[in-house]
């Protein structure tokens, strides 16, 4: 043995073996495969997480120790439980436990995200803040997740004030600076017993803007039961126009309430577990939001407009506008989203390359005729293949509520 070389060996025992190359710092959270989930389920088994990854859904509820077992089905976990809450950073025993758990979890294959509480006030954002970025210190990987209120709370619900829209924003602006969020949330039930409430498409332009001005996705949540004798159960082809209209304003998430909850008519599943006419709808539905927001997810939501309705917080669609109707003013209605890069060259705005057009008649087919500046493709989701329709005019024959993904290639 040289004495270099024994040296070297000395050397090592007292210092130890050098250090191996840092791990790689876990990449920030990012949706993945568009988000589709639901509030209010049955307790985690076999059988629930076989049916959930039947009929579409993706993520699921769940606690530490379901992680195995949605693991199995394919699906990802959003990870509920009492210490992921913003009083226990303030109690070091419960914070010490909160970390453990963290140090648990955020190695498992099927976390995907971290449920923090729901419809919180303004008072409590500064507080949520703190908790969201303690997670992300912790586990930037995975999201934590806040859901909203609607337009339709109190001022006092939102903790700030003003008529709908100025309170609404208000609240909105202060959850984005103060907390900070990776994916903003909302709910919204607009089906009532008396006809549809008017703020639906408020709500969805109003969450659309502060999302793309805080640069993070944003998730619906729609109704799918009654809960009171005011509301009235959706039907199928209403969680179509729901499926649709989420998709065309450029979200990257859907959720359902509820799946299945005491005290709660339709849903997704009856109590005793037995699929529902909604379930069935959304078997398909789900993968058709799916593939549809993945086809959409490189592109950047530019505007949303809407002909042969006028309702709260919609835009008309403007005569220079790429696409145009025929007629152009559709009796039921209709909603044209359109999307492409996020920036043109040099910054210039950018120009549309594909739309999502949306006959808003809920109760019958239609047919929607589509002008286009170039060819025409249309996606479908069940094949995941885009079929050309020729140059000039198209015909779209729409189911009720029903949507379809075009591209213009010029």
């Amino acid at each position: 043995m040289s004495i270099a070389f024994g040296v070297a060996l000395l050397m090592s025992a007292i210092l130890g073996a050098p250090p191996a190359a840092e791990e790689k710092a876990p990449a920030p959270w990012r949706v993945g495969t568009p988000i589709v989930t639901y509030w209010a389920g049955p307790p985690m088994s076999d059988a629930v997480a076989e049916q959930m990854a039947a009929g579409g859904w993706n993520l699921v509820w769940c606690g530490e120790k379901d992680l195995d077992l949605i693991e199995r089905h394919g699906l990802r976990g959003q990870l509920g439980d009492p210490l992921i809450s913003a009083a226990t950073l303030d109690d070091p025993a419960a914070r010490e436990k909160l970390d453990a758990l963290i140090a648990r979890v955020r190695t498992h294959p099927a976390l995907y995200s971290y449920f923090i509480i729901d419809e919180p006030n303004a008072a409590q954002f500064p507080a949520l803040g703190r908790l969201v970025a303690h997670l992300r210190e912790r586990d930037p990987a995975h999201m934590a997740y806040i859901n909203l209120f609607p337009t339709y709370a109190s001022n006092e619900q939102l903790g700030t004030k003003g008529d709908v829209v100025t309170a609404y924003t208000e609240h909105l602006n202060q959850f984005v600076d103060k907390v900070k969020p990776a994916l903003i949330s909302y709910d919204h039930y607009q089906f009532t017993a008396t006809g549809d409430s008017p703020q639906y498409f408020l709500n969805l332009s109003l969450i659309r803007r502060t999302a793309q001005r805080a640069g993070v996705p944003f998730l619906n949540i729609v109704q799918a039961c009654t809960w009171t004798p005011s509301m009235r159960i959706p039907t199928p082809d209403e969680m179509r126009y729901l499926v649709h209209t989420t998709v065309a304003y450029g979200a990257q998430g859907i959720s359902y309430y509820v799946y299945s909850c005491v005290g709660h008519t339709g849903g997704i599943v009856a109590a005793d577990g037995t699929p529902t006419p909604i379930y069935h709808a959304l078997k398909v539905l789900n993968r058709d939001f799916v593939r549809i927001a993945g086809e959409l997810q490189p592109l950047r939501s530019l505007a949303v407009f809407h002909a042969g309705v006028s309702l709260p917080g919609t835009e008309p669609l403007p005569k220079d506008a790429v696409l145009a109707l025929d007629p152009p003013q559709p009796a039921g209605g209709a909603l044209i989203g359109l999307f492409g890069p996020a920036a043109g060259e040099g910054g210039n705005a950018a120009e549309p390359t594909h739309a999502v057009i949306v006959q808003l008649d809920h109760k019958k087919e239609a047919v929607l005729g589509v002008k286009g500046p170039a060819n025409l493709d249309v996606f479908d989701p069940a094949a995941r293949e885009w079929t050309a329709r020729g140059p000039g005019r198209i015909d779209l024959r729409l189911p009720p509520g029903g949507g379809c993904l075009v591209r213009f290639r010029r």
